[in-house]
This record gives C-alpha cells, sequence and structure tokens, in this order.
C-alpha cells in the first residue's frame, strides 16, 4: 500500500489538487473532515475544546462556532497549540481508521490530505510526498479573495503554519499554483504518472493484496508441513 502525503499551505490550492486525486479514483483521507467529526457535539474531542476555551465558542445549537475558534487560536499561538494537543490524538485516530477502511476495500494507493502533514510528523508515514506551493503574496491575495478577510488577518494566518518554502524544501513531489488552473493541471498530471507507478515490494506487502497472498503462503506451508509430518507417522 502506498501512502501519498498531500499538503500545502491556506489558499495554497491543496484542496483543488485533492479532489484531482479523487478525480482519478484515488481515495483522500481529509484530515479537516476527520478533525470536523472529531469536533461535532458530544465528542470527547468537543468536550475537551469546550472545557478548555468556554461556552462563548459554541453556536446556540451547541456545536462549535469554528470561525470564533479560529480567530482565537490564530491569534494566540499558546491557544493554537494547547487546541492541536487536545485535538491531535482524536484526529490521528480517526485517519488511522479511514486509511483501514480504504485498505480493507483494496486500495493499494491512498492520498493522506493533511494541511500539518511535517507538524504532526505524519511525513514519517508517506513516501511520496507532495506540496502544493504559491508565493506568499499571491497567498495572501487568494486568502483575502476567498474569505473576505482583511491583510493583517491574512497574514496573521499564514504566519500561524509552516512557511511554504521550508515545506517545499521537505517534498518529494512540488505543484507550483502560482499560474492557471491549466497550468495545475499539468503540473498534476505528471505528478499522478509519479504516484501511479507499480508498488515497491514493500508497498505490495503492506496492502490488502500482499496480505492476503502472505496469510495463503503461511496456511500453505503449514498445511504441506502437517501433512509431510502426518506421511511419517
Amino acid at each position: 500500500m502506498r501512502l501519498v502525503g498531500l499538503t500545502g499551505g491556506i489558499s495554497s490550492g491543496k484542496s483543488t489538487v485533492s479532489n484531482l486525486f479523487k478525480s482519478e479514483g484515488i481515495p483522500i483521507v481529509d484530515a479537516d473532515v476527520v478533525a470536523r467529526d472529531a469536533l461535532k457535539k458530544g465528542t470527547r474531542g468537543w468536550k475537551k475544546v469546550v472545557a478548555a476555551f468556554g461556552e462563548e465558542i459554541l453556536l446556540d445549537n451547541g456545536e462549535v462556532n469554528r470561525p470564533r475558534l479560529g480567530q482565537i487560536v490564530f491569534s494566540d499561538p499558546d491557544k493554537r497549540q494547547l487546541l492541536n494537543r487536545l485535538m491531535a490524538p482524536h484526529i490521528s485516530s480517526g485517519i488511522f481508521w479511514e486509511i483501514v477502511k480504504f485498505w480493507s476495500k483494496g486500495y493499494k494507493i491512498i492520498v493522506l490530505d493533511v494541511p500539518l502533514l511535517f507538524e504532526a510528523k505524519m511525513d514519517k508515514l508517506t513516501k511520496p510526498i507532495v506540496v502544493v506551493w504559491v508565493d506568499p503574496e499571491t497567498q495572501i491575495q487568494r486568502l483575502m479573495a476567498r474569505d473576505r478577510t482583511s491583510e493583517e488577518d491574512a497574514r496573521n494566518r499564514i504566519i500561524a503554519q509552516m512557511p511554504l518554502d521550508l515545506k517545499r524544501s521537505k517534498a518529494d513531489l512540488v505543484i507550483d499554483n502560482t499560474g492557471s488552473l491549466d497550468d495545475l493541471n499539468e503540473q498534476f498530471r505528471k505528478v499522478l504518472f509519479e504516484v501511479s507507478k507499480p508498488l515497491t515490494w514493500t508497498e505490495f506487502w503492506l496492502s490488502r493484496d500482499g496480505a492476503l497472498v502472505a496469510l495463503l503462503s503461511v496456511t500453505l506451508v503449514g498445511f504441506l508441513c502437517t501433512k509431510a509430518f502426518s506421511s511419517k507417522l
């Protein structure tokens, strides 16, 4: 099984690339979706976050007001680290079970779409790592246009993340998304070609098919040994 790491920065175009992988039939484990599920009303993650940040972060229906929580943590590094510590175990568990689900269905390639791939040390589990990169000014302008936010707020949110230049230096494959959508699609096709290469032997044995082959081989060897031993009695 090949676990492909996909990361980038806010407004870098990572979600667009994720959707392109999905359109090719490659399953996506989206850490943002997992995080939303882990923060739903009544979950253990929800209880921890409400206890730490107070009920003022809640909507009238009891769900977390995510934009409000975002404003709090993006303006305060200590609170951001606290939120990450509270949610990390629940997000990691959710990602694990999503991988198991796709593994059990026989998928040989799974993309982990994780904004904090390096920060959470999940890059150690993925190969290759794909980083979607844009220059800082393009990132700011796109974030302001997308969220209709001020330049100061956009800069604060970007500064709160690992710099994209640093992520790019850690990547195996880089998609430069400063150009047009056609440029992005062209670069994606090249990345898709690399990602879709035949599995290595190690990756194959980690896949469901590899596990089944190993199980059948062990069963067959055990049967033959038992038969050989019985024939000597």
